[in-house]
């Protein structure tokens, strides 16, 4: 998980036209520099749940550097756009990533911009949003091995956004819907 702030702390993203720029460069290097599974477009920063395809400096490199130039192209704008570097934290386990989600997904929620995840336009959680499935591989949140050896269980749904196999109801999360699907397999 990456976030990273804008220069000041300005509210840069507060703004429809900013907030879609940010949408449109992560989903323009989505897939070459970085696999893309959540996201939240903050006023003030982003965050986003990735997996890198190259280093991570170089996923955030893109997402950041294509914002700014694509700002000053398309938007006409000089100032400069991010603060130096990112915090990340690297997911151990399929908690932790159900954790992050719920982190990201309800980060409008808690600065009052909107009341439920889904209702915010700028954040996976809002319906519509193509995200990649959970990385495979991530370990279980339990782990009763007999041995004591950890096994690695996949987590993810081959579903797209919100959606069922069957095409039937939204899910309640594709989170949640994933560690049922790694539950009932091992079961």
């Amino acid at each position: 998980m990456v976030t990273t702030e804008t220069w000041g702390r300005r509210s840069l993203f507060n703004t429809d036209r900013w907030a879609r720029l940010l949408v449109d460069t992560l989903y323009h290097y989505r897939g070459t520099a970085y696999l893309l599974h959540e996201f939240a477009i903050m006023p003030d920063h982003i965050h986003v749940l990735m997996t890198p395809l190259t280093s991570l400096e170089k996923a955030v490199q893109f997402i950041k550097g294509g914002v700014s130039f694509r700002a000053k192209k398309e938007l006409g704008s000089n100032m400069e756009v991010w603060q130096k570097g990112f915090h990340d934290h690297r997911i151990r386990d399929a908690g932790d990533y159900a954790q992050h989600i719920r982190y990201i997904h309800e980060n409008p929620v808690r600065r009052h911009l909107c009341e439920r995840a889904s209702e915010y336009l700028y954040s996976s959680a809002h319906f519509g949003f193509e995200v990649d499935a959970a990385p495979q591989g991530l370990k279980p949140q339990s782990i009763e091995a007999s041995d004591g050896a950890a096994e690695a269980a996949p987590l993810q749904s081959n579903t797209g956004p919100f959606q069922s196999k069957t095409g039937a109801a939204p899910l309640q999360s594709k989170t949640e819907a994933a560690l049922l699907q790694s539950k009932a397999k091992t079961a």
